[in-house]
């Protein structure tokens, strides 16, 4: 009886991947499973040095990486993020939007700034890395995109009306 690795039905050989906020966490996490299942990764933090540890672990892995200064708040940011990713692996078959802040204020203190930091990063962030993205994937006639939640999102919190707006 021959056995079959599960797993092989997912590899991600030849795929590239985008993932924000991929210097801890989930982000870091989700950088390193899809390098393990073979995609070549370019990872994506507001520092480069931030990126270290997750940029070893990747070329641990044999994998390709690179990685990404980007803050998620500022849109030519995100396009040059794009445009290095095409230019160094010619496309993108992966995006995953990870990255996110957070302010904590009761919402009759809560400043305008903060307000529109969270929204600019965890909303306006997430829709033009989808949308610039998402021309490349719609031009070649695939990809996927994964944007990552908190539970607040369903449940709000006291001290976080922009963040669970």
């Amino acid at each position: 009886m021959a056995t079959h690795n599960i797993l092989e039905a997912f590899r991600l050989d030849g795929k590239v991947a985008l993932v924000t906020g991929a210097s801890r966490g989930l982000g870091q996490g989700m950088a390193l499973g899809l390098a393990e299942a073979g995609a070549d990764v370019v990872a994506v933090s507001t520092r480069l040095d931030n990126l270290e540890q997750t940029v070893a672990q990747i070329e641990k892995l044999g994998r390709k990486v690179l990685p990404v200064a980007c803050n998620q708040a500022n849109f030519p940011e995100i396009r040059a993020a794009i445009a290095k990713t095409v230019e160094t692996f010619g496309t993108i078959d992966i995006l995953v939007n990870n990255a996110g802040t957070i302010r904590r204020s009761p919402a009759v203190d809560f400043s305008d700034e903060d307000w529109d930091a969270v929204l600019d990063t965890n909303l306006n962030g997430v829709f033009r890395f989808c949308r610039e993205a998402g021309k490349i994937m719609v031009e070649k006639g695939s990809g996927k995109i994964i944007n990552i939640a908190s539970l607040l999102s369903f449940s709000g919190g006291i001290t976080v009306p922009a963040y669970a707006a």
